[in-house]
Formats: C-alpha cells, structure tokens, sequence
C-alpha cells in the first residue's frame, strides 16, 4: 500500500478521476444518497489516499479553514469497500491528523461525522459538538479536535 498527500494541482488526472470514482460508488451509490458530490472544494484542499497499485484503497480530504467551516476540517473519509476491516481508516485518520498538526501548525480540526462513526472519531480525540442531526437523510453531528 503506497500513501500519498497531495495538493489539487499535484495530482494527475488519473489519479483525481480515481478519487472522484470512489467517492461517487461509496457517498452517492453505496449509501443511496443522491447529492452533489463536486462542491468546488477540492481545488484548495489536500488529499490523502492509500494506493493499492492504481486503486484508490482509502481517501480523506483536508479543507482549509474558512472552507467548510471556521476551522480546518476533514471531510470525504472512505474505504473501498474491498479494503474494509485492515485498519486503514485509523491510518488514515492517523496520517492525516500527524500532517495537519506537524506541517499545517493547526491547532483545531473540525469534521461532520455519520452518527455511527462518532466512537471512531471520539478515539482521536474528537468531540461531539452538535445534536444529531440529519444531512442528507444521514444522521451526522458535527465534532472538533484540539490538539493539546
């Protein structure tokens, strides 16, 4: 499995389409919900994905602050169906975390968490800040991290 962090305009072509590939199968297809799933933040964000040859195995997004939200966020967090169950979520929540805190020198991280992943994310130091709430017919609540 080969990591890689990436700007917008440091990807190949191939390796957007790959990315956008998977998160249309997996946010659009898998989980029923039709949405918008182009929303014009990627051109300024960083993208962290494993790689299984030219396979997407895993991928997040990392949105600058005043993007999203107020603070920093991560947003677009999938494994491949395939690659489920080898810990590579935890990698990358791991990955992404570690670079954002030693090379982004920021101290606050914000995500919107599908309500059955708050536990995941509460083992990263993440804490719910929102009721429940629905987004997209997904039940979601919003969590921030402080780095201490």
């Amino acid at each position: 499995m080969e990591w890689k962090l990436k700007a917008f305009d440091e990807m190949t072509i191939d390796e957007l389409y790959s990315i956008l590939r998977e998160r249309v199968d997996i946010f659009v297809v898998e989980q029923q919900c039709p949405y918008r799933e182009l929303d014009n933040f990627d051109q300024t964000s960083y993208h962290i994905y494993a790689c299984d040859g030219k396979e997407i195995a895993a991928y997040a997004r990392i949105l600058p602050a005043g993007t999203a939200y107020q603070e920093l966020s991560i947003g677009r967090v999938l494994v491949k169906e395939s690659y489920r169950g080898r810990g590579l979520a935890a990698e990358l929540m791991t990955r992404a975390l570690e670079f954002i805190r030693e090379e982004l020198k920021v101290e606050t991280v914000r995500l919107q968490a599908q309500e059955y992943l708050l536990n995941f994310y509460g083992s990263f130091g993440f804490e719910k800040i929102s009721e429940v709430y629905m987004d997209e017919g997904i039940p979601h609540a919003d969590m921030l991290l402080k780095f201490e």
